[in-house]
């Protein structure tokens, strides 16, 4: 009686090592297994699914919060009075952090696919755990210090939705080719069907998503309303520093109608050009007047003011990341800028016939100017030669002794309200203005001025809204074939499956035997234990297979086959 082992072919298998190997730290054949995977690490690749989508929104929220970045800093900077462009270390961990989870998440898919045991490695388990927690402090750090931003995340989705669709489409439909070649195996498990029904969901999830969101930007051009006007923030403050003659020069280069500052009134009674309480931030006030650094703007006087820098902290601390794209020229113009008076600025408006928006700061009590603060801005305004017209002003108390001035709201008002009020236009931040609102305003001969409006994306959005939705057609027509791709492959791998199935496996290894003659392929050698029953031999003696031009030879004794 001849029996034997089946043949076994060892073949370099590079892609699994090197999929083993890095999630799990297994490179060796003896290592790895396709058993199913034990309970605890299916909890570990949930928390790594987890991780990923949590990073995944934390990206998108700062990828759609650029518009914002500044007003970020200058929160911060409120709180721990030195100014740090604090985005960099946040933006630079998020790309670390969501480089690594979403390569690992890769990895554990191909697992699947490949049908290996998941195993991550215990030093993949600490980063994991620590881009998690991470992950988690930022979000609730944020939700505390800066929660009003999470408006922009509904708001964005009106102008990245189509995109995002798309995208995650053409991702779920790839990730089929995983699923569907751990699905159809042979074996059956509950992990396999756990897999298909979370696959089957999201995929739901993705196919109607478009019922959520509206695409206004996806239109008909012809049916385009006017562009909106564009108001110069401060100035440019991406290209020149805030509120500095320079300053209101780009923006009107650059196309703006109308020039916004942020008004202060010296103790002599004149109206300069500053966003911060202090002089801090944007002058060399530690340098000239190192005692009085933290003193409020409002108590120096006009001469004091005027002997400071105003463009030099521009240059050193780059808030827009804009410096090396300046000229010489602009750099040195920029480094000898002064802080900017009231009326400088309201002359420059009235030269290019544009029109100017005031935030003005009501100076604090021990003021010498508390009172007659609105007074020295109407003789600023008079003084520069611009018509009272082209001037709007807020806040709007006082608004009995300023007459001939347009006032504006800071908040949103009643129709009613404002008619008693007197005030006939509104200047809103963009999370608070919907288009609905827009609209409603604008019927009854209220303006409407949006701020901050720093990307191209967000000026799009408040240019088109209100369009009708024709991203529909889109939707559909995506859905259909992203359908049409996974029946096809579902069907493919199945088919692939089915092939391999028919073949006997002993079959298969002497098959791969004769057709790969590359040093890859190591052949074992088979022992054939031969027993002879009934003819007097009591040992057993050892016979060795050998490969040859296709055929199994023994050799013992003259046996051949």
């Amino acid at each position: 009686m001849v029996k034997h082992q089946p043949l076994q072919v060892y073949e370099k298998q590079v892609f699994v090592s090197f999929v083993t190997g890095i999630y799990g730290c297994r490179w060796k054949r003896y290592q790895r297994s396709q058993d199913d995977s034990s309970r605890w690490e299916c909890t570990w690749f949930v928390i790594l699914c987890s991780s990923f989508l949590l990073l995944l929104f934390w990206a998108y929220f700062w990828l759609v919060a650029q518009n914002d970045f500044n007003e970020f800093n200058w929160l911060v900077y409120n709180r721990s009075g030195e100014w740090r462009d604090e985005t960099i270390p946040i933006l630079a961990s998020t790309i670390v952090g969501f480089s690594y989870i979403t390569f690992l998440l890769i990895l554990a898919l191909f697992h699947i696919s490949l049908g290996q045991q998941l195993n991550l490695y215990w030093v993949h388990k600490i980063g994991l755990l620590a881009t998690l927690l991470t992950t988690i402090s930022g979000v609730i750090s944020i939700d505390d210090l800066w929660g009003d931003e999470w408006d922009i995340l509904l708001l964005s989705l009106q102008s990245t939705a189509p995109f995002l669709h798309i995208g995650a489409l053409v991702t779920v439909t790839a990730i089929s080719w995983l699923v569907a070649g751990y699905v159809v195996r042979r074996e059956r498990s509950n992990f396999q069907v756990m897999m298909l029904l979370i696959y089957m969901v999201i995929l739901l999830v993705v196919y109607l998503a478009p019922l959520t969101f509206t695409c206004p930007c996806i239109m008909d051009r012809h049916s385009l309303r006017p562009r909106p006007d564009i108001i110069g923030r401060r100035g440019a403050p991406m290209l020149a520093p805030e509120n500095t003659m320079v300053s209101f020069n780009r923006a009107l280069q650059y196309g703006a109608s109308s020039l916004e500052a942020d008004v202060t009134i010296s103790v002599d009674g004149f109206p300069f050009l500053m966003r911060d309480r202090t002089l801090r931030r944007t002058t060399n006030v530690h340098k000239v007047f190192p005692g009085r650094q933290y003193d409020d703007a409002a108590l120096f006087n006009w001469t004091e003011i005027r002997s400071l820098n105003a463009g030099q902290w521009f240059l050193e601390s780059d808030p827009y990341w804009t410096v090396e794209t300046l000229t010489a020229r602009d750099r040195s113009r920029i480094g000898n800028q002064t802080v900017c008076s009231l009326v400088e600025m309201l002359r420059l408006a009235a030269r290019a016939n544009g029109s100017a928006l005031l935030n003005i700061r009501r100076p604090p009590p021990e003021h010498p100017r508390y009172r007659s603060w609105f007074m020295d801005t109407l003789w600023a305004a008079q003084k520069a030669g611009i018509s009272q017209k082209r001037v709007t002003w807020t806040p709007d108390t006082d608004r009995g002794r300023v007459r001939g001035l347009q006032q504006t709201a800071n908040e949103k008002l009643s129709l009613e309200e404002m008619r008693q009020r007197g005030i006939t236009s509104l200047t809103l931040h963009y999370s608070k203005a919907s288009h609905k609102d827009i609209q409603e305003y604008l019927a009854n001969n209220v303006s409407v001025t949006v701020y901050p409006v720093n990307e191209p994306w967000l000026y799009s959005l408040l240019w088109c809204s209100g369009s009708r939705n024709a991203y529909n057609f889109i939707w559909i027509t995506s859905n259909l074939v992203s359908i049409a791709v996974i029946m096809g492959i579902f069907g493919f791998q199945k088919w692939r499956m089915r092939g391999m199935q028919t073949y006997n496996p002993e079959h298969i290894m002497l098959s791969a035997v004769t057709r790969r003659t590359s040093r890859d392929v190591n052949i074992m050698k088979e022992k054939l234990i031969i027993s002879e029953l009934n003819n007097g031999l009591s040992s057993t003696e050892e016979l060795c297979l050998y490969p040859e031009n296709g055929y199994a030879t023994y050799s013992h004794g003259g046996l051949s086959h």
